[in-house]
């Protein structure tokens, strides 16, 4: 609980340094707001609370919260120089992010279903209105209406199916329900089956599952780029964890009735999500429809519920954070330069800077699966789950998927190494050296030595 309280109580501090016009607070008030929030997540390591029978902060909230803070701290430092040339009112944007990251950490701790939606919204709402937060950019004003179309949409599917999970077993509370579900495994109410189905359709809007994924490729183009990152990082982190508390908790007694429904979304995801990347030619997209293959992948954990479940989608969101977050730090610094996001735009930049094009190359090595990085051990642990009840039709179908991603990730590498770029001189704020330089460590780190984090939860 003192998670939640520090990061909204920094969120009112911006704002109001933001209404006395103190601008240069605005960053270190956010910063030191975001390390007092990760100090409590750490402190309260392996003492687990439960708050008034609502949320529940054990090892797996503590995790996924802390994972959530350090990217959402990371995002911050990409700030320099980013929102003051579309927006005065720079605090706004800065809140609206705490605001949602409360959101996201009530979401991956809840332990009554009502505070999963209050968790849910508070973070949609917040990224509502951060996707259309430059009101004079067409394509920012159109990801905002598609997101908020799509989001309330998924919302009504996930309370009617909350809804009838309640006419099923007379409570919110994911331990009720389970225990409803292990004393009448043979004898359950009708109503439960479709609620099942229902949430999982609200939270595969969530996560950009495919087929509910027709929102991300527009939404990630048209939001500025830095709240993309934040969405296909920090958000998507907070979805899986509230997926698998969910399935891997309260639902796990029915596993063999919601699984092969997850196996073909799965299916459908990985495809769509790698086959629809390959044709991108805006580095924006390509990484839209990459979140939604990666989405896939995520979903093994749930495929096959093992003790291993959440540390592997553990270690798969931190790989997949640190890498994404260097591609989208690189993609705002030459956005700035040359004004485009395709990938052509990424031409030479091994010869204007050494620096960012090492670390997108290791960046993409890593959403590739290659080894030596944390990507591949996130992929590796994933298709080890899968393969301890034998699905080795769904291994082979990734594989083949994983191979898919190789070419357009390379796509990246060979335009940033072996191609003839613009003569511009790319330069790099110190704030996103540390971004740049800090991730690569992380990746590459983790990438040797997995058990850092394959053992916390």
């Amino acid at each position: 609980m003192n998670i939640i309280i520090t990061i909204v109580i920094a969120a009112f501090l911006v704002l109001y340094a933001g209404l006395f016009k103190a601008k240069k607070a605005l960053l270190p008030l956010t910063l030191v707001g975001l390390l007092v929030a990760l100090g409590f997540a750490v402190a309260s390591w392996n003492n687990s609370t439960i708050y008034f029978g609502m949320m529940k902060m054990d090892n797996f909230a503590l995790a996924f919260s802390a994972i959530s803070i350090v990217g959402t701290f990371f995002i911050f430092l990409l700030t320099q120089k980013y929102f003051a040339e579309g927006s005065e009112n720079i605090a706004e944007y800065f809140t609206l992010i705490l605001f949602a990251l409360s959101g996201i950490v009530i979401m991956v701790s809840y332990q009554n279903l009502s505070m999963l939606f209050i968790g849910l919204e508070i973070m949609s709402v917040s990224l509502y209105i951060l996707a259309g937060i430059r009101k004079l950019n067409f394509a920012s004003n159109e990801a905002s209406l598609k997101y908020f179309l799509m989001g309330a949409f998924s919302t009504g599917f996930l309370l009617f199916g909350i809804t009838l999970i309640y006419g099923a077993t007379g409570s919110f509370d994911i331990d009720v329900i389970q225990q409803y579900l292990v004393n009448n495994v043979k004898a359950v109410s009708p109503l439960f089956y479709p609620g099942i189905i229902l949430i999982m359709i609200g939270l595969c809007f969530k996560v950009g599952a495919a087929p509910f994924h027709f929102w991300t490729p527009d939404v990630y183009e048209g939001s500025p780029s830095l709240i993309t990152a934040f969405m296909s990082t920090v958000v998507k982190t907070a979805g899986f964890a509230a997926f698998l508390r969910l399935f891997a908790g309260a639902f796990e007694p029915l596993h063999d009735f919601w699984t092969p429904a997850l196996m073909v979304i799965v299916i459908i995801t990985l495809c769509v999500g790698n086959i629809t990347a390959l044709y991108q030619k805006n580095f924006k997209r390509m990484l839209a429809y990459s979140s939604i293959s990666h989405a896939g992948y995520m979903l093994f954990s749930l495929v096959v519920l093992t003790a291993n479940s959440a540390s592997n989608v553990l270690v798969y969101a931190a790989a997949y954070t640190f890498a994404s977050i260097i591609a989208f730090a690189v993609l705002i610094l030459v956005k700035q330069k040359t004004g485009s996001d395709s990938i052509d735009s990424f031409n030479g930049l091994g010869k204007r800077n050494p620096l960012a094009a090492f670390a997108l190359t290791v960046a993409m090595l890593s959403l590739a699966g290659i080894p030596l990085t944390a990507g591949f051990i996130g992929k590796y642990v994933m298709f080890l789950n899968v393969m301890e009840n034998y699905q080795v039709a769904l291994v082979t179908i990734a594989i083949l998927n994983a191979l898919i991603g190789f070419y357009y990730y390379f796509k990246v590498i060979i335009a940033v190494w072996f191609k003839e770029g613009h003569d511009v001189q790319l330069d790099v704020p110190l704030q996103y050296k540390i971004v740049l330089v800090v991730s690569v460590i992380v990746t590459l780190f983790l990438g040797v030595y997995p058990n850092l984090i394959l053992n916390l939860i």
